[in-house]
């Protein structure tokens, strides 16, 4: 068994994650947005750095589940989500 209150947090982490990444997108509509300017580039520093964030907070989920949570949605391409094997199908 796990800890579903971590399992909780983790997941509120990870949601709020999204919503950074969507709301900090907002005005930017091609790729060489973020290289107009220095501020284009701390956009993109930040979306990526929540994106590090999305993963690293996956795996973690991923091993406090015991590897029991993810493999439940297999639809969803967990390896592209992170590079790191996350679980063994």
């Amino acid at each position: 068994m796990f800890d579903k209150l971590l399992v909780t947090e983790i997941l509120q982490q990870i949601t709020t994650a999204c919503k950074r990444v969507i709301g900090r997108f907002e005005g930017i509509n091609t790729a060489e947005d973020f290289l107009v300017d220095e501020c284009g580039l701390e956009i993109l520093d930040s979306i990526c750095m929540q994106l590090i964030a999305i993963g690293e907070s996956l795996k973690k989920l991923d091993k406090i589940t015991h590897q029991e949570l993810l493999p439940k949605y297999p639809s969803i391409e967990w390896q592209k989500v992170h590079p790191v094997k996350l679980f063994q199908p």
